[in-house]
């Protein structure tokens, strides 16, 4: 990409960017930074991603960036043969997740789940009792289970829907808070919509009954009522023996005591999840927010990942 400075009197300012096409925008910033016309051709095309889509998925368009999507081989789960598409720019990521999974595909992962649950906040500030207002709020239980399963009628008929209502008392700067936490399953979606609809709709009454002041209502990214888990045994032949096995438990066990190596361990964990998550169109910044609150959940930042020697 080719890029010529222009002088200081250019303006970021400019009135009504959002109702020109994903073209006419192109042209502006082209100009704006000094594109030359082979970068500009460049961004203009969109792949597999037509302008008019790309324009309606988020705000002032101009282009996209293609990833590429790799097939991770040789990958057994609970008994299946798979192939697990993963979209990333790192190398030697998908050639990582291929020979682990080489090394332990006779026996393969297995995997399982805790649960569908997951939970929406809602922040009331300013209650005259946060003590005597938790206690009303649980005795609201079956008048706040009411309220939520009526937004998502099909939720409920398939099996989802309100399972509980838990309530925290936060000490924080700005003061006592009082946080009601609406505890939903949501099946096999990923929930936001739904338990982001209940907690809009219960919070007026949280309101009501708290006598305080709600502001936010949303879900939680940490999603600790809803953990994968997969575990896989690997023979000390099919690493290479007892020195790289004895390396991986010690940098296991110092990213699982240091939150510096911690943080480095697990984004390479991140990096396959990741790219599974981008390949199947789902969120990664919400799975990333979630296993990284999840990791500092003790209090410490630590390792995501667990290894041990069985025998």
């Amino acid at each position: 990409m080719t890029v010529s400075r222009h002088g200081a009197n250019r303006s970021s300012r400019i009135a009504g960017f959002h109702r020109k096409s994903p073209q006419e925008r192109l042209d502006l910033v082209a100009s704006f930074a000094g594109l030359d016309p082979a970068t500009a051709a460049h961004l203009a095309d969109m792949g597999n991603l037509s302008p008019p889509l790309a324009d309606k998925m988020i705000e002032n368009v101009i282009a996209t960036m293609n990833v590429p999507i790799g097939i991770a081989t040789n990958v057994k789960v609970d008994g299946e043969d798979v192939l697990i598409p993963m979209a990333t720019e790192e190398s030697s990521v998908v050639a990582a997740v291929c020979n682990a999974a080489r090394q332990t595909y006779d026996a393969g992962f297995t995997t399982s789940v805790s649960g569908t649950l997951m939970i929406a906040q809602v922040q009331a500030v300013e209650v005259p009792d946060p003590y005597a207002a938790r206690l009303r709020l649980l005795e609201k239980r079956d008048e706040i289970k009411a309220i939520c399963d009526a937004c998502d009628p099909l939720l409920v008929k398939l099996g989802g829907g309100f399972r509980d209502v838990e309530v925290r008392i936060l000490d924080t700067l700005g003061g006592p808070m009082v946080i009601t936490h609406l505890i939903v399953d949501t099946r096999d979606a990923m929930g936001a919509n739904a338990v982001n609809t209940m907690a809009e709709k219960i919070a007026p009454h949280i309101a009501t009954w708290s006598g305080g002041r709600v502001f936010l209502r949303i879900l939680s990214n940490l999603a600790d009522r809803r953990l994968a888990r997969a575990h896989a045994v690997w023979k000390l032949d099919d690493i290479g023996g007892a020195s790289v096995r004895d390396g991986i438990i010690s940098a296991y066990q110092f990213a699982e005591a240091d939150p510096y190596r911690a943080a480095t361990h697990n984004k390479g964990i991140m990096n396959g999840i990741s790219a599974v998550i981008l390949a199947t169109g789902n969120d990664t910044r919400a799975v990333e927010a979630g296993a990284h609150a999840f990791a500092a959940r003790s209090g410490r930042y630590t390792s995501l990942t667990r290894y041990e020697i069985t025998k």
